[in-house]
């Protein structure tokens, strides 16, 4: 076989008769794989002459002076969310000084996620920045599996043992709703971010931690659940004002789902705020642009950015150093929307 047509773990895993992940596996000699499954890749591998680019390039732990920034979401939430083009300007400014390059990693199938596997297996980068995690996302695990240092922007529940930074997103979500309630709001709704991630659950339990406070109910009535989409927001508030009509004031757990809930509410001829008063969270440039202004969550999504840069190189040069978990302070931005 010439060296163009170097066998590649794809290769060797259509020859296995296995996945690329349980080829990966084998190589980095993790206990996930079957004994018959192992055989069947050791075989591949001494029929294919399989070299992994680590081990070409000499030593398993020789550095390629890059990382990959991952994002296992759609390009459109990409181009819709300023949220990410934060981050990355974040990545960037903490990365200065570092003569590290960043790769822009977008995972959006299982395709996708097979050449992550592939290049990770083969160490093409030092380490991974993770942004937008799912609870049941496969990623962080297989980065952990195979030892590749890695810091997520967020987390996947409480119990999170892979360094990482967030916003206070609970406390963040407590503020806005003690601020409707303090303007004399009596019907506090909210329209949540996926609850299958840790922001959307934690921002919801902000909502109800207020209410609570104030000694009322948090009724399910009063929630919608939407993706963090502009169409998502818009479909919500118009689910909540069909169980809810006489609702006053709704907390959103993101800018871009209040401007569709804005939209909405234009539509039915309610008036922000004097009929509704709308509260977002990110204060990002959304919330000065749209009519009226919106008050909004400030989190500091390029400190994130630049933290977990910060936090990865320090790892990939000291793979002791304690994992780290920061959580950064909100603040809210009061304007016209309440």
């Amino acid at each position: 076989m010439g060296a163009s047509q170097r066998p590649t773990i794809k290769t060797v895993a259509a020859r296995a008769g296995v996945g690329r992940t349980t080829v990966s596996r084998v190589i980095n000699g993790s206990p996930l794989v079957s004994d018959r499954a192992r055989a069947a890749v050791e075989a591949a591998i001494a029929e294919l002459n399989y070299v992994p680019n680590s081990v070409a390039r000499g030593l398993v732990t020789s550095r390629t002076n890059s990382i990959a920034l991952v994002i296992p979401e759609a390009e459109s939430r990409l181009d819709s969310e300023p949220y990410f083009s934060a981050v990355i300007r974040g990545v960037s400014t903490g990365l200065v000084d570092t003569k590290t390059q960043l790769q822009l990693v977008l995972v959006r199938d299982k395709g996708e996620l097979d050449q992550l596997t592939e290049s990770v297996a083969e160490r093409r980068v030092d380490g991974v920045l993770l942004v937008s995690v799912h609870r049941d996302d496969p990623i962080p695990g297989l980065l952990e599996e195979f030892g590749l240092p890695t810091v997520l922007a967020g987390r996947r529940s409480p119990s999170e043992p892979l360094s990482h930074v967030r916003s206070d997103n609970l406390g963040g979500a407590e503020e806005a709703v003690r601020h409707l309630l303090g303007r004399g709001r009596r019907k506090v709704a909210t329209i949540t971010g996926p609850l299958d991630m840790e922001v959307g659950r934690s921002r919801l339990q902000g909502w109800r931690n207020a209410l609570r406070e104030a000694c009322r109910e948090p009724e399910e009535v009063l929630v919608a659940r939407a993706d963090f989409t502009e169409k998502s927001g818009q479909r919500a508030m118009r689910e909540l004002l069909r169980r809810v009509p006489d609702l006053d004031a709704v907390f959103v757990a993101s800018d871009v789902m209040a401007a569709g809930a804005l939209v909405e509410l234009r539509a039915q001829g309610r008036r922000v705020p004097e009929d509704v008063a709308v509260v977002g969270f990110d204060d990002s440039i959304i919330a000065r642009h749209t009519t009226p202004s919106l008050t909004s969550v400030r989190q500091p999504v390029e400190e994130i950015g630049s933290a977990i840069a910060r936090i990865l190189i320090q790892e990939i040069s000291d793979p002791k150093t304690p994992r780290r978990h920061v959580v950064l302070p909100t603040t809210l931005v009061v304007r016209d929307s309440s």
